[in-house]
């Protein structure tokens, strides 16, 4: 647990703008200082006064307070934090960040600042769905402001869905994780996960079977260890970690220049289960059938090599590269010559035969084969697999070269 932090807390005007005051409290309880900052909405919901108390700290409000920019100019206020928080994160807050406004005090320190930000994004389902909060969520992400949230349920319009602001203990493992001190800090990692869907038609697509779980417990293993992650991820089953820079992507031709978007990285982990290949005549209306019996014929090309193509840069390159060897059989031969053809630095192999579970199951066993040889790891939780490549990575990277 990390203490003895710098938070300055902006507080939009939500009803989740209660549950602020909790938030202060228990990061306080943790050894964090919290300078509060409402915006005028924000003071419909919570008192200054109230805020003030549990901080126990001056509350800042106005852009144009002489007295505040006396004692500490808003520039200045932006910067003095380790991190900035958001929460709740509304609408309103979110599109004045993705484009740059600064009409009041909160927009301006988010503008000025030069620290990470953190935003427990909370609205009305409709307003989360609509298409320019999901633009400006995008654009934020792409500028690397962490998340955490929105979550599903019930909510005080009555109605129900995404919008809901994370839960304090939520919001607080982030801020945590966001702080982390770990042997990865200032390490940059590129994570792949999840299956990509190669279109046939606008309603059928080519896939793997992947459910995303051991790419996002490797994004949460080595968030924790302090690293910045850049989580490239196709349409898993598994949400996505809080806290990671994410970039959603569809096919293995958008998940190869996602990952090249976010280069230059100290390390970089495939475990996405990216289709071997596309279909090059795929239609743009849905096929049907004539009658005949005969299945349409489909043009197959292979897709990029994402895993060849970054582990063989000539510049760039990531210091480790590591890779995931899905096999039915012979696991350790076949995992071995892809390590050598692809040109990475480590494979970790696992059999996904029918009846071993692995594919889509809670649990793991790999097999980590480097230019030391074949370690086998005994079949575990995906979170544990994921905890002992991310320690392994930190070793890696810790080495002197």
């Amino acid at each position: 647990m990390t203490t003895g932090k710098r938070i300055l807390l902006i507080i939009g005007g939500g009803i989740a703008a209660f549950k602020s005051l909790d938030l202060i409290r228990r990061l306080r309880e943790r050894g964090h200082r919290v300078t509060p900052v409402l915006t005028p909405a924000a003071e419909q919901f919570v008192t200054p006064l109230s805020a003030s108390a549990l901080a126990a700290r001056k509350v800042y409000r106005d852009l144009f307070d002489l007295t505040d920019e006396a004692e500490m100019g808003h520039i200045e206020l932006s910067r003095d934090a380790d991190l900035l928080v958001v929460a709740p994160a509304t609408a309103d807050l979110m599109a004045k960040m993705a484009n740059g406004h600064a009409n009041d005090l909160a927009s301006t320190l988010l503008m000025a600042t030069d620290k990470r930000v953190l935003i427990a994004p909370s609205m009305n389902v409709r307003m989360w769905e609509h298409p320019a909060t999901r633009r400006n969520m995008e654009r934020l992400q792409g500028d690397g402001v962490l998340t955490v949230g929105p979550n599903e349920g019930p909510m005080a319009c009555g109605e129900y869905g995404f919008g809901r602001m994370a839960e304090v203990p939520e919001i607080v493992d982030a801020i945590e994780t966001a702080l982390s001190d770990g042997p990865l800090k200032g390490r940059h990692v590129i994570v792949t996960s999840g299956p990509t869907h190669e279109p046939i038609d606008p309603v059928r697509y080519i896939a793997n079977r992947s459910s995303g779980a051991q790419g996002t417990a490797i994004a949460q293993a080595l968030l924790a260890l302090g690293a910045r992650v850049s989580f490239v991820t196709g349409p898993a089953s598994v949400a996505p970690p809080h806290g990671v820079d994410l970039r959603q992507v569809e096919t293995a031709r958008e998940m190869r220049d996602a990952v090249r978007d976010v280069l230059p990285a100290d390390a970089a982990v495939f475990a996405a289960a990216v289709a071997d290949w596309h279909v090059v005549n795929a239609a743009d209306r849905k096929m049907k059938k004539d009658g005949s019996g005969r299945a349409p014929a489909l043009e197959f090309a292979e897709n990029p090599d994402i895993l060849a193509e970054i582990s063989q840069l000539e510049t760039g390159r990531p210091e480790l590269v590591v890779g995931f060897a899905a096999e039915t059989n012979d696991v350790v031969a076949h995992a071995s010559d892809k390590r050598a053809r692809k040109g990475c630095d480590w494979i970790l192999a696992n059999d996904v035969s029918e009846g071993t579970g692995i594919m889509g199951g809670s649990e793991n066993e790999v097999t980590l084969i480097s230019g030391a040889g074949a370690e086998a790891w005994p079949r575990l939780g995906k979170a544990e697999v994921a905890q002992r490549l991310a320690e392994r990575i930190a070793a890696a990277l810790s080495e002197p070269r």
